[in-house]
């Protein structure tokens, strides 16, 4: 099934439940008021919903209406937590080889994590809004599990079984802030704000043979300002798929319905896939010629982000955003 919030006026805005082809939704507040109270008592809710969305796919009611993203939150419009990863090594080796760096043997090995804001996150429509321009603004595709209650210390054999739905994210970077952020040695922040999710999160099940071994086996589409950065393939090159990422963020504690985990930036060896960040495609450009030639995002550029199944058909819904800077309050 696919879920989506829609905008009501209050911070986590009301469920419902959207048809295959995107067309329809229909309400679902009668069986939970938001995405996270379904989350939270899941057994009885997700059959309900399922049942409330074969009936939409069959014929919509009279409480159904015509879809418009424009008026979609995230599915989560705040959550417990948002960890994102980076599941993609290539990514991180590239990274490294664009600086004259070596990547260290265990980044092969094991996951790096880090938390992300997670109190505010963008609707697939919302702009992203920014201060300055120098702080190199790029967008940044990926994929994210929205877990159920998980415990401590499972494995990754167990840990399918805690995923209850998937989305696209758009993990927004300022790329210029992060060296000193770096430099201090401790961690991403102010380099890491609000990120955006698709319109639409969905079961695993509804995903058929494009989910298996923890991975989503489908492109990612990434346009900016019309034209394609890239076209990954989300299940190739992901060195640590789902199960291990989940695994390695419940290690050493024990993880809420409703925590958000991301693959981080989806990227292939491949080079004719493109890219799904700019700053991958600014490696490159320094790995190959010895400078970067691709500028990050400007204010009034727009970034779009899709991910398609076999016959062409979107998925999530796609995210699809501007660059918009950000007027202080007087």
């Amino acid at each position: 099934m696919k879920l989506g919030t829609v905008r009501d006026g209050t911070r986590d805005g009301t469920l419902v439940v959207v048809s295959r082809d995107l067309r329809h939704a229909v309400p679902a507040d009668h069986i939970a008021l938001r995405l996270q109270d379904a989350l939270d008592d899941w057994d009885y809710a997700a059959p309900q919903l399922a049942a409330l969305y074969d009936d939409l796919n069959r014929a919509p009611s009279t409480r159904a209406f015509e879809t418009d993203f424009a008026k979609f939150a995230a599915p989560l419009p705040r959550a417990y937590q948002w960890a994102d990863a980076a599941a993609y090594v290539v990514h991180l080796e590239r990274a490294h080889r664009a600086r004259g760096a070596e990547l260290p043997k265990e980044s092969w090995t094991e996951p790096l994590m880090r938390q992300r804001s997670a109190d505010a996150l963008l609707g697939p429509r919302e702009d992203i809004v920014v201060e300055s321009e120098d702080w190199g603004i790029d967008l940044g595709a990926g994929i994210a599990v929205i877990t159920g209650d998980v415990p401590m210390g499972t494995k990754p054999d167990r840990a399918g079984e805690h995923i209850r739905l998937l989305m696209l994210a758009n993990g927004v970077s300022l790329r210029n802030l992060i060296p000193q952020e770096i430099e201090k040695g401790f961690g991403f922040f102010q380099s890491e704000p609000t990120c955006a999710f698709s319109p639409l999160a969905v079961t695993p099940e509804e995903l058929g043979a494009a989910w298996h071994g923890g991975k989503l086996h489908l492109p990612v589409v990434v346009h900016v300002n019309g034209g394609l950065l890239g076209r990954p393939g989300a299940g190739v090159d992901m060195t640590f798929g789902f199960y291990r990422l989940i695994a390695h963020a419940a290690r050493t504690r024990p993880l809420s319905a409703g925590t958000i985990i991301g693959s981080g930036t989806v990227s292939n060896r491949d080079k004719g896939a493109g890219c799904a960040c700019l700053e991958e495609k600014r490696m490159l450009e320094i790995i190959e010629r010895g400078e970067a030639a691709t500028p990050f995002l400007n204010f009034g550029d727009r970034v779009s982000i899709d991910a398609l199944d076999e016959a062409g058909q979107s998925v999530f819904g796609a995210i699809d955003q501007r660059i918009v800077q950000y007027v202080p309050p007087r």
